[in-house]
């Protein structure tokens, strides 16, 4: 039942137990932990082993039915298996009555009760995580001109009388507007016309009317109201974020996050489109989960802004390419293969409700427009959020995600490209790799001399070595009296490691003379920290007893290798820009992105993960492609701007150019293999490297 795979160390091996002697291979998703387990332990167990945190308030005997979860059907090409429902024990008739007093779906089960007997793909619904997903989103400071698409007009409307035979109540209403607004020629959405009638005798003729780019009413609300409410949205491969904004004044009232719910059927855009490819509901299915999401975020900023969803008269959407097409319901299969062509790279204006979203009935999408293939409209929107293209310097910028999307350039001439890094940069394809949730972690140093390593961990407060003993006595004594020092709580422990701490651990690995820069480790260096893992060379980053599993995390050479890789791939789009651009070096440096913020500018230099420059030239700005999509909510001048900037910058294919194999084999040396680092190289001296 299972697929080969060669793993990023070059290492063959089967997907399933059904075709081979291996255990059964577990993979949870969204935290993107994976590893293999005995065959006829529960799914529980499986996570507890895995360091997947399962919420189970009865300890497993089938009560709380918390533990939820949701075997995914099919094969999973990254992974090398096939992942099955029948895959686990059969349900009895106790985990069914369970399941239905607490109304679960059809397709969940509970990990108490189910037991691993192959290959698996388990997605664990939200509300069954102990660990939630940190998804950091928030939105940047730009300053925008305030100029919507939307528009809103009080006005009192003319009663109706005998003497407007031949005139309705549609035409009366647009001759007050072009009267009192000078607004000229008006059409008005099909769907308001149902309501228009009732809405102006409610309030004695008099209404709101909602306009939109000054030609469209969309909207007619009886009496006088202020509320125009735009949606913003980020739709990344992996994480997804909306910011709602009040389109009168253009304040962000609520941002909301959460994973994209389309990880579970791939964690990069290749294995989403092979999805589509392989399954004959695989658009649906895709398409339905990330409208579902859409709707689940907006339902969640209205309500903390005490608002509703009828309340959102503007969206704009921007994603990379594949995202683009399967939120529009577009089938990318033709993006997976050579040439590669869109469905369309111009901007898009769609109705909601043409889509299946439950906004305002007559409510806009605008989708920003995409350059190419894999250069998508969330890259126009890090465009609109950080002006390249009215800049003097060059700037290199770099999204760093599952696909790379990178800039370079200035006002004179502007390149873009993108780079298929993989998920390894967000601790996929790393053997304790996770996810950003409570428990992974996100810092990493190592003393060069002892090899004594120290790091911190999302959701507890310090560095590992200044954490105090859970089992220490909790009372003192003050004036002979008895008192608590501290609340009795579980402590958070290391459950894997996320992207920012992958790069860490490389660099200091790197730094502390552990490896040396192709990668390997280096043969000189001992310490008790360096260790085999499934027979591989490893380093033990946070030992058993500081685990919430009770068994070391190490970083093994597969895991270095995958990162030199996604690294690589990163550096050698950027060197190829910069060789099409005629520059020898870059005068800034923008990781944008959420993850892209995280990332420690040392480690990413040391490894050589953007040309050499000095760190005071780097810097992180979050979400650009989120800040892109508000600044072209808020201003609709900047909707015809990127309109034309898309169109005048260069597209550059990277793999296309004939020097980019041997740019990326050069770029896999840690910083790299030729080119000069001196910056890179002053921080190696400043570690004290052995």
């Amino acid at each position: 039942m299972s697929l080969p795979q060669t793993d990023a160390d070059g290492l063959h091996r089967e997907g399933g137990s059904s075709n081979s002697q291996e255990d059964p291979f577990v993979l949870f998703q969204p935290a993107g932990r994976r590893g293999r387990v005995a065959a006829g332990i529960s799914l529980l167990d499986a996570a507890n082993q895995l360091g997947v945190g399962i919420e189970s308030l009865c300890r497993g005997v089938q009560t709380c039915g918390k533990c939820r979860v949701r075997i995914e059907d099919g094969p999973f090409e990254k992974e090398g298996i096939v992942s099955s429902r029948d895959h686990v024990s059969e349900m009895k008739e106790a985990e069914r009555s369970h399941l239905a007093l607490h109304g679960a779906s059809e397709e969940e089960r509970l990990a108490c009760a189910t037991m691993v007997l192959d290959d698996l793909v388990v997605f664990v619904p939200e509300e069954s995580r102990t660990s939630k997903q940190i998804v950091r989103k928030e939105a940047g400071n730009h300053v925008i001109d305030l100029d919507p698409a939307i528009r809103l007009y009080c006005l009192d409307v003319p009663a109706a009388d005998l003497s407007d035979e031949g005139r309705g109540d549609l035409e009366r209403l647009t001759a007050a507007l072009q009267r009192q607004f000078d607004l000229g020629s008006l059409t008005v959405d099909y769907a308001v016309l149902p309501y228009l009638q009732r809405a102006l005798r409610q309030e004695n003729w008099r209404v709101t009317v909602t306009i939109w780019q000054d030609h469209e009413i969309v909207r007619v609300q009886p009496g006088i109201h202020d509320t125009a409410l735009g949606l913003a949205v980020d739709i990344g491969s992996t994480t997804v974020a909306a910011y709602l904004c009040d389109l009168r004044t253009g304040q962000v009232l609520a941002t909301e996050s959460a994973m994209n719910p389309q990880v579970v059927h791939g964690e990069d855009i290749m294995s989403r489109i092979s999805y589509t490819q392989e399954h004959e509901d695989g658009l649906k299915v895709l398409n339905h989960a990330i409208l579902g999401m859409l709707t689940t975020l907006a339902e969640r900023a209205v309500g903390e802004a005490g608002l509703e969803l009828a309340d959102i008269v503007d969206v704009v959407l921007v994603g990379n390419t594949v995202m683009h097409h399967l939120v529009l319901g577009i089938d990318p299969s033709y993006l997976g293969g050579s040439p590669f062509p869109t469905c369309l790279c111009n901007p898009l204006d769609v109705k909601a409700r043409d889509l299946g979203l439950e906004f305002n009935i007559g409510c806009h999408i605008h989708v920003l427009p995409v350059k190419a293939s894999y250069v998508g409209a969330d890259n126009m929107a890090v465009v609109l959020a950080e002006a390249p293209h009215e800049q003097d310097d060059i700037m290199l910028i770099i999204d760093v995600g599952t696909n790379g999307e990178i800039l370079l350039g200035s006002r004179e001439r502007l390149l873009s490209a993108s780079s298929p890094t993989g998920p390894a940069f967000e601790g996929a394809q790393i053997t304790f790799g996770m996810r950003a949730a409570e428990g992974a972690i996100e810092r990493i140093e190592i003393d060069p001399h002892t090899l004594e390593t120290r790091f911190q961990v999302i959701g507890r407060e310090g560095w590992s070595d200044e954490w105090q003993d859970p089992n220490a006595d909790p009372w003192i004594y003050v004036d002979g009296r008895r008192k608590r020092r501290r609340p009795i709580v579980t402590p958070v422990l290391a459950q894997g490691i996320c992207g920012s701490g992958i790069i860490d651990a490389v660099a200091e690995m790197l730094k502390s003379g552990v490896l040396l820069p192709s990668g390997a480790f280096n043969p000189d260096r001992k310490g008790d920290r360096i260790v085999t893992s499934n027979g591989l060379p490893a380093f033990v980053i946070a030992r058993a007893d500081q685990t919430a599993f009770g068994r070391d995390i190490v970083v093994s050479i597969a895991d270095v290798r995958a990162l030199q890789l996604a690294k690589a791939a990163l550096y050698a789009g950027a060197r190829i820009l910069m060789e099409r651009l005629g520059v020898d070096h870059v005068d800034k440096v923008v990781l944008a992105g959420a993850f892209g913020s995280y990332i420690n500018k040392k480690s990413a230099l040391v490894l050589g993960l953007f040309p050499d420059c000095g760190l005071d030239s780097v810097s992180a700005v979050g979400n650009a492609a989120g800040d892109g999509a508000r600044i072209a909510l808020l201003n609709r001048s900047k909707r015809k701007e990127i309109e034309r900037i898309a169109r005048w910058i260069e597209h550059v294919q990277i793999p296309m150019e004939g020097e980019f194999q041997e740019i990326f084999i050069n770029s896999l040396s840690m910083p790299h293999a030729t080119d000069a680092f001196e910056h890179a190289r002053a921080l190696f001296e400043a570690k004290g490297a052995s």
